[in-house]
């Protein structure tokens, strides 16, 4: 199968869509004569024109309002928020017009709008620019969140998303788009809300998502050296959360670490937590342990940034605890 970078898949996915569908159109800042921020648009301005990729003035509470009124008259809108921390500006729209007008009108519309964003560490670019704001966007009814960590599945789900009659974040993060991977050439989709098992394994489950799914497998591997095989589970879509691919990995395992870039307090590993004790208390034989990020403002230097966040080393030392623990 041949290898294509996460931005060429994603490409990939918007084009194929709109030659599916003459619905679908996209929006955004600086993705039509520039490409966009990190040429995820790169291409598509010069094959469809400036109906259907349109440049937006920097406003993404105009980008993500415009996108549900489009939405709501029949248009597929892909939005293009440029970084998820800038999508606080636009939080009103999202959360009281995106993700409610289909139960506030009754069903009598629907509100199919991707919000294409990006966000995590890895560039040195500080505070407002590096966060991990996906579970604001978990916590809000009516809303799909989605976070793919291979180019196989950036296409898959991006295709799903735009597909979907509900509106989905598809989260994708800023230290994926140059990483290559397996991408077949026919069309194909990967469904929402089923989580994939990435490496299978018999003594410990690993769930985590985005970037920190690979970080886990590259954990999963270095432990396998020393005699301990790792289950690894990513996510991809957080909301709906594959919950019934979680628990049967715990019940095989009855150990179970959750990994995630956000800060700690708070953040969504919390939540998978929570349904992990709900649902399988009896089934563990050690706490269920969090490997997060620090509670602080992602530092621009980059020596600090790489320990405000899990570390490969960060998730071996938590399996070999709760090993011992277990």
């Amino acid at each position: 199968m041949r290898e294509i970078y996460y931005r060429q898949a994603l490409n990939e996915a918007l084009g194929e869509e709109m030659e599916r569908d003459e619905r679908v159109f996209l929006m955004g800042e600086d993705i039509a004569i520039y490409g966009g921020a990190y040429g995820v648009t790169k291409g598509l301005y010069e094959k469809f024109g400036e109906e259907r990729v349109r440049d937006t003035a920097i406003s993404e509470a105009a980008i993500a309002g415009a996108a549900a009124g489009a939405a709501m008259t029949g248009m597929r809108p892909v939005a293009e928020i440029m970084y998820i921390d800038f999508s606080t500006i636009a939080a009103d729209e999202i959360i009281n017009i995106v993700a409610k007008n289909r139960y506030m009108f009754g069903g009598k519309t629907t509100v199919p709008v991707v919000l294409r964003t990006e966000g995590g560490t890895g560039r040195g670019i500080a505070a407002h620019h590096s966060q991990s704001l996906e579970s604001w966007y978990v916590h809000i009814p009516g809303l799909y969140v989605v976070m793919p960590s291979t180019p196989y599945d950036a296409k898959g789900l991006l295709k799903s998303s735009i597909r979907d009659d509900n509106p989905v974040m598809f989260i994708e993060h800023k230290m994926l788009y140059g990483m290559k991977g397996p991408v077949p050439e026919e069309d194909y989709t990967v469904p929402l809300g089923v989580a994939d098992v990435k490496r299978e394994g018999k003594d410990v489950t690993i769930i985590a998502y985005s970037r920190m799914a690979l970080l886990a497998v590259e954990a999963a591997n270095e432990l396998s050296g020393g005699g301990i095989e790792c289950e690894v589970i990513d996510l991809r879509t957080l909301k709906p959360l594959d919950i019934d691919t979680i628990m049967t990995s715990v019940k095989k395992t009855g150990k179970a670490i959750v990994v995630s870039e956000a800060c700690k307090t708070g953040g969504f590993a919390g939540e998978v937590v929570s349904q992990i004790v709900e649902l399988g208390f009896d089934y563990l034989d050690a706490p269920v342990v969090r490997v997060a990020g620090a509670d602080v403002p992602i530092p621009m230097s980059p020596t600090l940034e790489e320990v405000a966040v899990p570390r490969v080393v960060d998730i071996v030392e938590a399996v070999k605890k709760t090993v011992v623990s277990g």
